[in-house]
């Protein structure tokens, strides 16, 4: 039988389960949201943010309004959010993401645990959830402000490394096969000849640029709306609040936060957010094209291109053996997809915005939370069970080259274009090489050929 204490709010008493810190605001939006339970509760990016953010303001009021947060209270608030921080406490924030689109009753969540967990931790009932862990702040700004946080370390934190483990092994492969020339492909048609590590090189620099474009984002991510309470007004807060409570959030994260110029702007619009997402979604457009690149240039192994191999991971079929599936370039490619539809959800939330106030913070937080963690763990998968192994089939690849009828345009400066095409076409039509269909239209001799057509110094390769 569960055991339940009695919990009150200003609409009454509630029944709360006796092992939980949670009180009566946290299980009123508890027990009207079963919405995703166990599947879509607040990211834990968010409660850990929150953390950070109730610490720095119990600090900031500790500093300016000393008479009421005092060193007794800040103490044990600072204990508890530090629990609340390290994840201790996350079986006690359960609430899921759709709730209220401000985010108050998550808010709540946070002042109901950090005030419990503090008196607690005190020995006596010191602390209230709105009087003194809410002290100087409202929902309507902590919720954004906890989205700021959560985004720029998650960026910083777990996309960046990710970002850069497979930048690195995209350069150690460039210098592997460097001098290794194939056949370039555009429209999926054969083209002119490219070294595979210049291919591999445009991988790299989409990663590299994908970063550079994220970098320019953190600066707005990295203002904070925390201090313009309810409206923007900062109604309730002392002066000088919202400065300090940045101060104080940058020194617990080691992230070099701000206060936000207009706080008007900071509660009602989420600009910043669509702006930094719509980074995300460039580096998911890049992944679906560097994963396409690798499962078409490892298809066959045989009837396919077959010019590189990768790592053979699992078992491709249930019926046909020996089958072996370019697995983890699925998964990379459909992280993208993900992606790409949270980037719609976090604009289409982010332009509802009326008047002093977007509601639909929650969804925006998940779904840009959402893809960070799956674009930087999708990384580490592919580098880890794909990238790394990646080799050049050397004999395939110089097969495909030779055999290209694209090869044609070295002679271009030599027969002219239309000359070209006319050998192009007859060596397509007929089945033989270029070398024959050029000398049998007399354009040029055997030795002449021979003298100008390298394959290889096209790609700028010049010891082939």
């Amino acid at each position: 039988m569960a055991e339940f204490r009695i919990e009150h709010d200003s609409m009454g008493e509630v029944k709360v389960p006796a092992d939980k810190y949670w009180g009566a605001q946290t299980e009123r939006s508890h027990e009207n949201f079963k919405i995703g339970v166990g599947i879509e509760t607040m990211p834990r990016e968010i409660t850990r943010a929150f953390g950070y953010l109730k610490k720095a303001a119990a600090m900031a009021n500790n500093t300016l309004k000393p008479e009421k947060m005092t060193a007794e209270k800040l103490k044990v608030i600072s204990e508890a959010c530090d629990q609340v921080i390290s994840g201790d406490l996350n079986d006690h924030f359960p609430l899921v993401v759709w709730q209220t689109g401000s985010g108050t009753q998550s808010n709540m969540n946070a002042n109901e645990v950090i005030a419990n967990r503090a008196n607690e931790l005190a020995g006596k009932k010191l602390c209230h959830p709105n009087d003194d862990i809410n002290m100087s702040q409202s929902s309507n700004d902590t919720f954004p402000t906890a989205m700021h946080i959560a985004a720029v370390m998650e960026v910083e934190d777990k996309l960046f490394p990710a970002i850069d483990l497979l930048t690195s092994t995209f350069s150690r492969l460039e210098k592997e096969n460097a001098g290794i020339v194939k056949s370039g492909r555009t429209h999926l048609q054969d083209a002119v000849p490219i070294q595979f590590s210049q291919e591999i090189s445009g991988w790299r620099t989409s990663l590299e640029r994908d970063k550079e474009m994220l970098i320019s984002s953190l600066p707005y991510l990295k203002q904070l709306a925390l201090g313009g309470t309810a409206v923007g007004t900062g109604l309730n807060a002392p002066k000088g609040f919202d400065t300090e409570v940045a101060r104080r959030v940058s020194e617990l994260t080691g992230k070099d936060f701000v206060t936000a110029p207009n706080k008007f702007h900071a509660l009602t619009s989420k600009d910043e957010i669509v702006f930094a997402h719509g980074a995300l979604k460039a580096l998911a457009a890049d992944l679906m094209k560097i994963a396409n690149d690798v499962r078409w240039l490892a298809s066959g192994p045989r009837d396919g291109l077959g010019e590189i191999h990768i790592p053979e991971n699992e078992p491709g079929s249930s019926i046909m053996p020996g089958k072996v599936n370019p697995t983890q370039c699925e998964a990379m490619t459909m992280v993208a997809v993900q992606v790409m539809g949270n980037d719609a959800a976090v604009a289409i939330g982010a332009s509802q915005g009326n008047f002093e106030l977007n509601v639909f913070m929650p969804v925006i937080a998940y779904n840009f939370l959402q893809s960070c963690r799956l674009l930087a763990e999708v990384m580490v998968s592919f580098n880890d069970n794909c990238a790394v192994g990646i080799t050049a089939n050397k004999e395939k690849m110089h097969h495909n080259l030779h055999n290209s009828l694209m090869l044609v345009t070295a002679l271009n400066p030599y027969i002219g274009y239309e000359n070209a095409a006319k050998t192009s076409h007859k060596a397509y039509e007929e089945n033989i090489s270029l070398k024959e269909a050029c000398v049998q239209l007399g354009f040029l001799t055997p030795e002449k050929f021979d003298e100008v057509f390298h394959p290889e110094a096209m790609a700028g390769v010049t010891d082939k």
